[in-house]
């Protein structure tokens, strides 16, 4: 069998009417008219109010610390269990990142952890200049509680939606729900440009500000004349028109990632009800009011190390990856401060969800057969793990 990646860009032909006019108007240039419809189909399809195209997105982030004023000796709040990108554009600026435990229910930042850190900021007289939420594996964070937290205390939050497009909360798009947004369009999520980003925000003169600074900051002047530091963070005309295409197909890719999801809950319950010894298998909880694009669909599996799990599905051409290591354990960010959910507990929930946790193949080219193959091939792995105990 041919081999089952996890998460690939999925084509739907539509982006080829963009490209070829980009191409045939000589529209190259990381500006152009693809970039302008880009950015109108986001706002339009989120409700956001401003939006600029970057290059990926980590430079959305770091345009948004940017407006922020997020500077150095700053600090900033970000939670662990993520991709090194939340927290990487932090240092560029000079700053810190101080890292935030998960909850284990819907693997985002824990608002208890949260309050933890602040009040200790409080006192020590050192609140963070921002506060940067993620919807992890597309599931949106506890929001109300998050937002309620950061208006207490007056602090700005960036959403990182970048794996969360079309994932909803009470109704609302996440990436709209703090005070700046950003999305990610890499080759892996659940539309691409192949490399790509977005800032998003309901503030003009932030959108319009990151948009300055992501063309190098080049002052109105028959000459180049610079008063700041910018950057080369803009999104090519070319890549936008794939975008274009891309939002056409947006609720598909939604309603495929969903099915997909549906059918490993599915067929591993047929398996427990069988095999009495199956492992128990738990999922990431999409919790009341909201609604998860399951951009991947990740399990939990009690007993079973997810390098196992990994070893078992590449022996078989199946693509799986463990979940994020947290980033308070990386050695990058070793002195880097972290406030666990609980006090007591010997490990964090980051920590629990990492050890226990595994991403299945997502991609939404994955025939049924193909999925009843993955889903066969880990159950035989874990009734042959459940009669070894």
């Amino acid at each position: 069998m041919k081999k089952i990646p996890l998460a690939i860009p999925h084509m739907s032909g539509k982006e080829m009417a963009y490209i070829e006019n980009a191409f045939a108007e000589n529209w190259i240039a990381p500006v152009g008219p693809n970039v302008d419809i880009f950015e109108e189909k986001v706002r339009d399809y989120t409700g956001v109010g401003f939006a600029t195209a970057t290059s990926s997105g980590t430079a959305a982030i770091h345009l948004a610390l940017r407006m922020l004023g997020v500077t150095q000796g700053d600090t900033v709040f970000c939670p662990s269990f993520t991709f090194a990108a939340s927290a990487n554009p932090i240092h560029y600026q000079g700053a810190e990142a101080v890292f935030i435990d998960s909850e284990l229910d819907t693997w985002n930042m824990s608002p208890i952890a949260l309050e933890r850190a602040l009040l200790d900021a409080k006192q020590q007289s050192n609140l963070p200049k921002a506060i940067i939420v993620v919807h992890i594996y597309g599931q949106p964070a506890k929001m109300k509680e998050i937002l309620a937290l950061a208006l207490a205390y007056q602090i700005p939050v960036i959403e990182d939606a970048a794996e969360s497009l079309g994932s909803t909360y009470h109704g609302i798009q996440t990436g709209v729900l703090g005070d700046i947004g950003i999305y990610s369009f890499n080759g892996n999520k659940i539309i691409t440009t192949s490399g790509g980003g977005m800032l998003v925000s309901s503030n003009q003169t932030w959108t319009k500000e990151a948009k300055f600074l992501s063309e190098q900051a080049k002052e109105t002047a028959p000459y180049y004349h610079h008063e700041k530091i910018g950057y080369n963070y803009r999104l090519s005309n070319v890549s936008a028109g794939i975008g274009c295409g891309q939002m056409e197909v947006l609720q598909d890719r939604i309603d495929q990632k969903r099915l997909i999801f549906e059918r490993y809950v599915e067929g591993f319950a047929k398996y427990a009800e069988t095999f009495s010894n199956f492992p128990r298998i738990t999922y990431q909880k999409e919790s009341e009011g909201t609604f998860s694009n399951r951009w991947l669909s990740t399990i939990q599996v009690s007993g079973v190390h997810p390098l196992q799990l990994k070893e078992a599905l590449d022996a078989s051409g199946i693509e799986g990856r463990l979940l994020w290591k947290p980033l308070h354990l990386q050695p990058v960010f070793q002195k880097n401060r972290f406030f666990a959910e609980t006090v007591c507990s010997k490990i964090s929930n980051a920590q629990r969800l990492f050890e226990s946790g595994f991403c299945l193949p997502s991609a939404t080219q994955m025939t049924p057969s193909e999925q009843h193959y993955v889903i066969q091939t880990l159950a035989k792995f874990l009734i042959q793990v459940g009669e070894s105990r």
